[in-house]
């Protein structure tokens, strides 16, 4: 463009912009107000002068400008500059008479318009620090924000047990003690047919009970993977095209790595556990512990477990671990409940054992409290694992899941998932819609189903 025919332009377009705001002044306040999100802030400026009645503006324009004498009519370029000149004067003179007259700025569109791109400017800053948090999720800084949250969590849930530790529980521990002394007199005939034998009443605790727990719930799921029968139980699998039937080959493969990680590995951390227990205290005492600090001893456990077996599954999850120890555990896409424990030993030991062991032997636990959690905790895993939704069993679609995706659902009840942000995918999902306690007979998969595809 020639410098003979930009400034006229600018002028003009000048002039344009004032009218509409005058035209505003009639009715297209609305068409000032911008969109609702940041491209709509950011062009609010824009939609001031080319959203408005332009019918209205070149009318108001031409009629207050050839009243002042101004007209474009048969003149060359630099007259038709100089009327233009003229004619932006005459428009500013009736804008600043009307705005006083209406108390209204005539800049007020302009003065909004410069708000709106500082609005836009600052939410795409607001958003970029979103994307870049989002991207730090792993980072050192949002990993420590997120165990300062952890903490605060247990910590609270810690503190309302305590705090209603002397009205439910109260009422349950009379309840318990309504048989009167009939687990204490159990404790005391077993206890003295194997004093001074302290160690073989520990591995009997810990081993025998927990073993009859695993074993005899596995046996009833495993009949069902590779039998099929009863039909009524297949119809709550989790994976519907999956084990039916288990594959017989890869069940004997696992059942070895199983049966070796629960006699050989379990048995010699059982040994360490007794060791431990017993430098700390007396974990076969002769009183049992009351109904009211074992119940507050789970609680203590199921957080550490969750805090110990999160972390430690991540870690399992790193490229050079993954490839070398927990990819065997990742060979079941879709689980069974048997597999619960097949895994690589260093795997078995640190993010399998650890975690459960470590309440029992931090809290010097008695041996009571100690075999009924490793009874409780085997059989959590063996459901989490089982790829049946049964009802008024707890769900096991969160860990399911991870089978299915690898990368989510990493811990036992998910608040550190939720913390991390790494259950992001499953709570878009339809397993998460299923994730709850079943109460009825209709399975899940049926009174949820999945999307069907397009082009099915």
């Amino acid at each position: 463009m020639t410098p003979s025919t930009s400034k006229p332009a600018k002028l003009l377009t000048s002039l344009w912009m004032r009218l509409s705001c005058e035209a505003e002044s009639k009715g297209g306040e609305q068409a000032c107000q911008g969109g609702g999100g940041q491209e709509g802030r950011a062009l609010t400026g824009l939609r001031c002068g080319f959203n408005l009645h332009l019918d209205l503006t070149w009318t108001a324009g031409k009629k207050h400008t050839e009243q002042e004498g101004v007209s474009f009519s048969g003149l060359g370029s630099a007259d038709r500059e100089s009327a233009s000149e003229k004619s932006l004067a005459v428009v500013n003179k009736l804008l600043l008479s009307r705005a006083a007259e209406q108390q209204r700025p005539v800049r007020d569109c302009e003065q909004r318009a410069d708000m709106s791109v500082e609005t836009a400017a600052s939410g795409a800053r607001e958003a970029g620090g979103s994307r870049g948090s989002s991207g730090r999720q792993e980072g050192p800084g949002g990993l420590w924000d997120s165990v300062k949250k952890a903490g605060f969590v247990i910590g609270s849930g810690i503190l309302f047990l305590a705090a209603f530790g002397n009205s439910l529980t109260w009422h349950l521990q009379r309840f318990w003690g309504a048989s009167g002394d009939f687990w204490q007199n159990l404790w005391t005939k077993l206890y003295v047919a194997y004093e001074g034998h302290d160690a073989s009443l520990f591995f009997l605790g810990t081993m025998l009970a927990p073993t009859l727990a695993f074993w005899g719930s596995n046996a009833l799921l495993l009949w069902v993977d590779i039998t099929g029968t009863p039909s009524f139980i297949t119809r709550y699998r989790i994976q519907l095209d999956k084990n039916n039937p288990v594959d017989p080959a890869k069940l004997r493969q696992a059942l070895k790595c199983v049966l070796f990680n629960h006699v050989v590995i379990s048995g010699a951390m059982t040994v360490v556990v007794y060791y431990l227990m017993s430098w700390r205290g007396n974990p076969c005492g002769p009183e049992l512990p009351t109904f009211h600090w074992a119940l507050m001893e789970l609680a203590a456990f199921s957080i550490l477990e969750e805090i110990l077996f999160y972390y430690s599954h991540r870690l399992f999850h790193q490229p050079s671990l993954y490839k070398h120890y927990h990819k065997q555990h990742h060979e079941w896409t879709a689980p069974i409940g048997v597999v619960s424990i097949y895994a690589h030993p260093l795997e078995h030991v640190v993010s399998n054992l650890l975690p459960v062991v470590s309440g029992p032997v931090l809290l010097g636990s008695h041996l009571s409290t100690t075999s009924l959690w490793y009874c409780v905790a085997l059989v959590s895993t063996t459901i989490s694992h089982c790829g049946y939704h049964l009802p008024f069993l707890p769900s096991p679609e969160f860990h399911d899941f991870h089978h299915l995706r690898f990368n989510q659902c990493f811990g036992v009840f998910g608040i550190l998932d939720r913390l991390h942000g790494t259950d992001s995918k499953f709570r878009q999902s339809k397993q998460y819609e299923r994730h709850t306690l079943l109460t009825s007979f209709t399975p899940l998969n049926e009174s949820i189903p999945d999307t069907q595809k397009k082009g099915q």
